[in-house]
């Protein structure tokens, strides 16, 4: 795939296979086309910015424009990336989102409705376009990028929590009813990775929070340090992008892929405490949780 949206081949004649990722400006997103065009794959890079679609094009990818909270340019990014294709897609790999860092009591309800409309209905949206060419091809594969967070709470998450775990019911349901379809359907679930992704909420925080007066007030200076701290200090469990990005080509390329990859110490924890602890004691844990 050129990045000017034309068609590539495959190395001795072979169909190179196709991926459409989202959220490719940093991050997750871009250490994962980067693994997956190293690869061999055909890959679709977008981004919700123009300019950031630009930066990759210059980079060699076919970069359409997708911005999950735009249906227009869910269906002009998809359109294009099946003209650059050939009409076919292989996989799918819904990654972009944000979050908004706030107690739940401080969140306007249009603050959920905007994250929601960025990190769930605009997946469905795109899924939901992708699936009849995955039907009809009778094979494809439905990535969703989840989190740590889409099993255990933690405080002054919640919306970013509420998403995941829409998410991973919604997931869960439409694994389900697309047994026997051919298309395979998987969830990823990152904990701490390092990404700039606490530098891309702070605006989301300043828009909605207004934490003057809050009856959590004594904690806003320190969620506003760590969303404003451009190098964070060392975590012991956070691993890098690429790390989610050697997942994502286990579940793209095993023949019978998982329906949950864990990326993370964390992660592997929070789910095990999720099935195995009483609510209460694994709110105990949670409560100390960073």
């Amino acid at each position: 795939m050129s990045s000017d949206g034309g068609s590539v081949d495959a190395a001795a004649g072979e169909r190179a296979r196709s991926i459409l990722i989202t959220g490719c400006s940093s991050g997750i997103g871009l250490a994962s086309a980067q693994a997956l065009r190293a690869r061999g794959w055909s890959v679709a890079a977008s981004c919700r910015q123009e300019d950031d679609c630009a930066r990759l094009r210059d980079l060699g990818f076919f970069s359409p424009r997708i911005d999950y909270q735009d249906e227009a340019s869910i269906a002009s990014g998809f359109a294009e990336t099946l003209t650059a294709t050939g009409g076919r897609i292989d996989a799918l790999y819904n990654n972009g989102a944000f979050a908004c860092p706030g107690a739940v009591e401080d969140l306007p309800t249009d603050a959920l409705r905007e994250i929601f409309e960025a990190n769930l209905f605009g997946w469905h949206a795109l899924t939901r376009l992708a699936l009849p060419v995955m039907r009809a091809q009778g094979a494809g594969r439905i990535v969703q990028c989840s989190s740590i967070l889409g099993l255990v709470a933690m405080r002054y998450r919640g919306a970013y929590v509420a998403t995941k775990f829409a998410l991973e019911g919604l997931t869960d349901a439409l694994r389900l009813e697309l047994a026997g379809s051919g298309v395979s359907v998987i969830l990823l679930e990152p904990g701490p990775i390092r990404t700039p992704f606490h530098l891309n909420s702070y605006p989301q925080f300043r828009k909605w929070i207004r934490w003057e007066g809050s009856a959590h007030a004594a904690m806003y200076p320190e969620i506003e340090r760590r969303l404003t701290t451009k190098v964070p200090p060392p975590n012991r469990f956070e691993l890098p992008p690429e790390a989610v990005a050697k997942k994502l080509i286990r579940a793209l390329e095993s023949k019978r892929p998982r329906p949950r990859y864990y990326v993370t110490t964390p992660t592997f924890v929070g789910g095990l405490a999720r099935r195995a602890l009483p609510t209460r004691l694994l709110d105990m844990l949670l409560r100390g949780a960073a």
